[in-house]
């Protein structure tokens, strides 16, 4: 129905709709629902009498600070030691390379604000993350898309995309949000080396990255680029904006993430979180800091893994019990969640009321595809319920697939 509101609001809004998960939720909220829409991590590993002992010693001894405004660019111990965390895994930066955002989310948005023009190509995986689909419509963006299999994005199809003139790459490589593909170490090179022949940056999205239960740690996109570049450049300098987040390693309500880029990339993203919300929350970044630094953050990332893995070892034997001939699954080596593709003349959107009342939810393939399909896909979660959950879970979803076939 037109209302008055309606040609009040700027065009943009025009490209902007309600993330299909954030509504799916909704119906899924009731207890009694057995959901794997979300992408929650478990309530289970949350370090709730940690955060306690850290809420105590910031408040005792620094609240005045914490309870104060920041700088934008972020707490400098909380930056320092992530800067630090990266050199481990190979990406050798300072803290003048790292951005504290408000969650990964926003890290999304204020890359679109800065890098994306109305009619700017941007190539995504196909499917790929609802959420970044969500930041960047607003901007009047265009999708080139690209297809995947066991081993992620197909950069065997890349060089002809980067023709047709791409602002830049957008790339889940680690037990991608949907899938639960990993992007295979090859694909990796291939990809920053036809980047770096056509001039073309890559946004690498990695919010999985330490929740690997199985096979061998692949490096990073952005340490692969960094390779490849002259030694004699003593500050990174790449072409990879790197983002990542405390989200699935301490918890999500935090709403902390970080950026890390070329120090000129930094200070643009400073400048447009400065119009959007001044600074990241202060007193969160403190709990953050006085939570993950030293040695207890290993062994906590090491009870994640246990928990999740169990979870999707669980999840995966349940889908091959259950399930019937004709529906296939991806077997993520880690993150939070698989994918499920059922025979082409079932649509996944149209069974979806049917599973609410078996009392299963889980999130139609189609929302992932930003130029469409998919119809005949669905993104399961195995991370936030438990393991005796997840196998009566999927024994009803399975009945109500078998209802269709």
């Amino acid at each position: 129905m037109h209302t008055l509101w309606d040609d009040r609001f700027a065009r943009r809004t025009d490209s902007i709709g309600s993330s299909a998960i954030r509504e799916l939720l909704k119906l899924t909220s009731l207890p009694d629902v057995i959901s794997f829409a979300g992408g929650l991590p478990a309530p289970e590993v949350f370090p709730i009498e940690r955060f306690k002992e850290a809420a105590e010693v910031v408040l005792t001894e620094m609240g005045d600070l914490a309870l104060q405004y920041g700088t934008t660019e972020g707490y400098q111990p909380l930056r320092e030691m992530i800067a630090s965390n990266a050199g481990k895994y190979g990406i050798q930066i300072s803290a003048d390379n790292v951005l504290i955002t408000t969650g990964s989310q926003q890290a999304l948005d204020l890359l679109g604000k800065i890098f994306i023009n109305r009619g700017d190509r941007i190539l995504v995986e196909s499917p790929t993350y609802l959420g970044a689909l969500q930041a960047w419509n607003a901007y009047g963006v265009k999708y080139i898309t690209i297809p995947f299999d066991d081993d992620g994005m197909r950069t065997d199809l890349l060089e002809a995309r980067l023709r047709r003139g791409i602002k830049f790459i957008y790339v889940l490589p680690n037990f991608q949000n949907p899938t639960g593909v990993t992007l295979s170490r090859e694909r990796r090179v291939q990809l920053v080396e036809l980047a770096n022949a056509y001039g073309v940056p890559i946004v690498e999205d990695d919010p999985y990255g330490q929740l690997r239960y199985e096979g061998e740690h692949i490096p990073p996109v952005v340490v692969l680029d960094d390779e490849i570049r002259s030694k004699e450049v003593p500050i990174y300098s790449g072409n990879v904006i790197y983002t990542s987040t405390f989200s699935k390693i301490l918890a999500p309500g935090l709403r902390l993430a970080w950026v890390i880029a070329p120090s000129e990339v930094i200070k643009k993203l400073v400048q447009a979180k400065q119009g959007a919300d001044l600074n990241t929350s202060t007193l969160n970044q403190f709990l953050a800091y006085e939570v993950a630094n030293g040695p207890w953050m290993d062994t906590h990332i090491q009870t994640i893994r246990e928990t999740y893995k169990e979870r999707r070892d669980v999840m995966l034997q349940a889908l091959e019990t259950y399930m019937p001939e004709g529906v296939q699954w991806t077997h993520p080596q880690g993150g939070l969640f698989l994918w499920a593709t059922l025979p082409e003349n079932i649509s996944t959107t149209e069974i979806f009321p049917a599973a609410v009342e078996k009392k299963v939810a889980f999130v139609p393939g189609t929302s992932f595809f930003p130029l469409g399909g998919g119809e005949n896909t669905m993104r399961l979660n195995f991370s936030c319920m438990r393991p005796e959950l997840i196998m009566e879970g999927i024994k009803r979803l399975a009945e109500v697939i078998k209802q269709y076939l």
